[in-house]
């Protein structure tokens, strides 16, 4: 080439240099490997909106009967927060532990994902380990392994998410990791771990264990700090925080929780168990489905139809056999003995109201119609310490209380 440029001229040999500079311009630039995409625009302005930073340590949670992978991320006041919530396009097996190798069951418990356990060279597009089995697994004798969140519609006991939904979960996972996490917490639970679930599935087999899961997922939920868990004699066991203030907080949760679930039993809530031919998925692919949407390989689309059915296993009774079940508003807890009105209120409010509540009561007024009679409200009103009058005392209408009252 330099022998070339000495026979040009000085004109020619500028010519010559500017042809290779275009024609090196000109050539494709290499994509960059998928997995080193970055996160999507749209993950991004949620970050920024909530303040977060792409390199903060995560947190992900996954839930089977929904369907759903939340990634929470740590924020600036140290604490974690939800992110954002994926859609499990699919997942096989049952409500459940895995138990061993071929069971075609998504894992449940806590486990830890490191930067070693990120495939970007996956079959699935991208991918990575769970952790399983863990020592809770081991002890119970869980075989197997290979058990991932990866792209693809396709679920032999992994977490199946589109390629798009996958991008942006492994992209979080690797900022994090390469950010200075050693590793990530993944909980895996059959469903929210609420008080209204725990009752309801009381006579499932697998409530026990559900309920070494439900300390670990009130924990978190109570601190917005992640459990320190182990497995010891073959169950899950949480440490306390070094924080007494969350310590606290996370032993008040477990309380409330408790009480709330033997509330809703005694209450007379029924007691189900969901079944499944193979897995489930998020509604919103099922409704994409049904509009001729193509998510790829499915895996079992038949068995999609028998998914989450739920087998009553004892019917329910009193207050919650009724039309409209179990209402919320019974499981409020008591009330303070007397609740002070707001200050703005209290100003507007007539002398005579101030530290009362305010009740519609009834009186007939006759209608030229076929009916006899109709209703139209009048006040009265009871002193917060006096029980409420009963329903047959206030003519046939319903007081309106405020939550407080319960």
């Amino acid at each position: 080439m330099r022998k070339k440029m000495r026979g040009l001229s000085a004109c020619g040999r500028a010519a010559a240099l500017a042809a290779l500079v275009t024609a090196s311009c000109l050539a494709p630039a290499r994509a960059a490997p998928k997995s080193e995409a970055p996160v999507s625009a749209g993950v991004l302005a949620l970050m920024k909106a909530r303040g977060m930073s792409p390199s903060a340590p995560i947190l992900m949670r996954a839930y089977k009967k929904e369907s759903e992978i939340e990634v929470w991320k740590r924020g600036a006041d140290g604490r974690y927060a939800l992110l954002k919530t994926f859609p499990i396009c699919r997942w096989s097996g049952a409500l459940g532990p895995k138990r061993r190798e071929g069971d075609r069951q998504a894992v449940e418990g806590f486990y830890t994902v490191s930067a070693r356990q990120l495939n970007p060279n996956s079959s699935y597009y991208l991918s990575f380990d769970v952790g399983y089995p863990n020592a809770y697994d081991r002890a119970h004798g869980g075989g197997g392994s290979a058990v991932m969140v990866h792209g693809t519609c396709s679920s032999a006991g992994c977490f199946a998410m589109t390629d798009r939904g996958v991008a942006d979960i492994y992209a979080l996972a690797r900022d994090a990791l390469r950010g200075g996490q050693a590793a990530f917490q993944f909980q895996a639970f059959p469903f929210r771990m609420s008080a209204w679930n725990m009752a309801r599935y009381r006579s499932d087999p697998n409530i026990a264990f559900w309920r070494q899961l439900k300390e670990g997922s009130d924990r978190f939920e109570a601190t917005g700090e992640e459990p320190s868990v182990e497995a010891a004699g073959g169950r899950y066991a949480f440490s306390p925080y070094a924080d007494p203030q969350l310590e606290a907080l996370a032993q008040a949760r477990r309380v409330r929780e408790d009480a709330r679930a033997a509330r809703l039993v005694a209450l007379g809530i029924s007691a189900v168990r969901t079944n499944y031919a193979d897995g489930g998925q998020n509604p919103s692919f099922a409704a994409q489905m049904k509009l001729g949407a193509d998510l790829g390989v499915v895996s079992r689309p038949e068995a999609l139809a028998y998914a989450g059915l739920d087998e009553v296993l004892t019917p329910a009774r009193g207050v919650c056999a009724r039309k409209g079940g179990c209402p919320d508003i019974f499981l409020a807890g008591p009330a303070p003995a007397r609740i002070a009105p707001a200050p703005a209120a209290a100003a507007s409010a007539p002398p005579s109201a101030q530290g009362r509540i305010i009740l519609a009561a009834a009186r007939p007024v006759p209608l030229g119609t076929p009916e006899p009679a109709a209703t139209l409200p009048a006040l009265l009103s009871y002193d917060l310490q006096l029980k409420t009058p009963p329903q047959t005392l206030i003519a046939g209408a319903m007081p309106i209380l405020p939550d407080a009252w319960f």
